[in-house]
């Protein structure tokens, strides 16, 4: 091949690996298996295959790699949306974690549906990933044991826990953060707190909002139907649920919101309203987002440990994929950050 016809294909992606193995004066299944990185070539060999893949600018097409190595050199990971900072914090830290590992991280949505999240997984089984992270919110706990049990590769399951596998998931201390900040708010004097959900047909809003309702029973203090609304893990939601509590024109000194982002439309709404926070109204959040440290009041809230748990996923799947013997991670725990929104209370 001509210098000429070299640059024609390389401008119009044309380049084979037969292209590869001509310039290099070898078979082409030498300059697979250089390209492969799996099998030992001599150095002048390697070095003259690796001279006509920058000479001709060839770039291995990655399906037909995954194919023909029966894999991709890739961790898959399925979310339940990409909405809100705190899916931007675990995206940022499994890439990095991926990356620094020498693999690539393939990432779908599974839409917030059962199925499609199953459809997802399956996808990148498809696609050669030498493992998968799914962050489930809806599968059942059945589904999610039988989807682990059937694949060809390893599955490891953030925020819901699996107790016949419990190797293969990182979960977090729903129930005994929520009761942290609860009992922080009794212990400043607080009697009649509200909450505002997430959707109640997750299991992280079901836990909250049940850790809620023991936290008051344990101090002693009844469960108000009237001082609970469900929200829908939005800002849009947490405001409108504020606005629901404060029609139905029921008392309460603190309210506690199962994320920042309800919990900053629930502060709009307690403005719109004339009341201030914390003097009389203290509002506590869960999750830590960056920006509730920057509200005025700052936002009191649960940090949740995202890149601790993204690290602790992908090193748990890549150990599996290795073939390694693992042990179960232990549960994640919050820590209370107590900013300017939360005071004791005062009449009002």
């Amino acid at each position: 091949m001509s210098p000429f016809d070299a640059g024609l294909r390389r401008e119009q992606g044309m380049v084979t690996m037969q292209d590869v193995a001509e310039r290099a004066g070898v078979a082409k299944s030498t300059v697979s298996r250089v390209l492969s990185g799996k099998v030992r070539i001599s150095q002048r060999t390697r070095e003259r295959v690796l001279a006509a893949v920058a000479e001709l600018g060839f770039r291995p097409n990655g399906l037909a790699q995954a194919l023909a190595t029966q894999s991709a050199n890739a961790v898959g990971l399925v979310v339940s949306n990409f909405e809100g900072p705190y899916f931007g914090r675990l995206l940022r830290t499994l890439a990095k974690t991926v990356e620094e590992a020498g693999k690539q991280l393939m990432v779908t949505d599974g839409h917030d549906d059962p199925q499609k999240e199953a459809a997802a997984v399956e996808l990148l089984v498809d696609r050669r990933c030498d493992a998968i992270i799914l962050y489930s919110r809806f599968m059942s706990e059945a589904d999610l044991t039988a989807l682990s049990a059937r694949l060809p590769v390893p599955l490891v399951v953030m925020n819901r826990p699996l107790p016949d596998q419990p190797e293969r998931c990182v979960v977090f201390q729903q129930a005994r953060s929520t009761q942290a900040a609860m009992t922080h708010l009794i212990a400043l004097g607080h009697r009649q707190i509200a909450c505002i959900s997430g959707p109640l047909h997750t299991l992280t809003a079901r836990q909250r909002l049940a850790a809620y309702r023991a936290a008051l029973t344990e101090a002693g203090l009844p469960v108000t139907e009237t001082l609970e609304a469900e929200g829908n893990n939005l800002v849009d939601g947490g405001y409108r649920a504020c606005r629901s509590l404060l029609s139905r024109g029921v008392r309460f000194t603190a309210l506690f919101a199962c994320n920042d982002d309800m919990a900053i439309g629930a502060l709009r709404a307690l403005q719109e309203a004339g009341l201030k926070v914390p003097e009389q109204v203290s509002l506590f959040g869960f999750d830590d987002a960056p920006a509730g440290a920057y509200l005025l009041p700052a936002l009191s809230t649960v940090h949740l440990p995202i890149e601790q748990m993204a690290a602790a996923a992908v090193h748990q799947a890549l150990a599996l994929a290795a073939g390694q013997p693992v042990a179960p991670l232990a549960p994640f725990d919050g820590i209370l950050r107590l900013r300017e929104s939360v005071a004791p209370p005062c009449s009002r």
